[in-house]
């Protein structure tokens, strides 16, 4: 049982990582290696970052659940 939660679970903080790390900061971010970058005027304001923001919360709630299933499981 516990490796049906840990595979995915694995996968999902990966998952999470790169949306993170594609997220651009004050300075840029990954997501200037891959034209997400238009200045700090219109951060946050593409359809791309509001796409990115709604993909990151989506792993963010996927990994909580996973986390907690996990602790869960691994407790008995």
């Amino acid at each position: 049982m516990v490796w049906a939660i840990l595979i995915p679970y694995v996968i999902t903080c990966l998952v999470l990582i790169f949306l993170v790390l594609l997220h651009s900061g004050r300075g840029g971010g990954l997501s200037d290696m891959f034209g997400g970058g238009m200045g700090a005027a219109a951060a946050g304001s593409t359809v791309v970052e509001k796409n990115l923001d709604r993909l990151t919360v989506i792993a963010g709630v996927i990994f909580t659940f996973l986390s907690v299933a996990l602790a869960l499981t691994i407790d008995k």
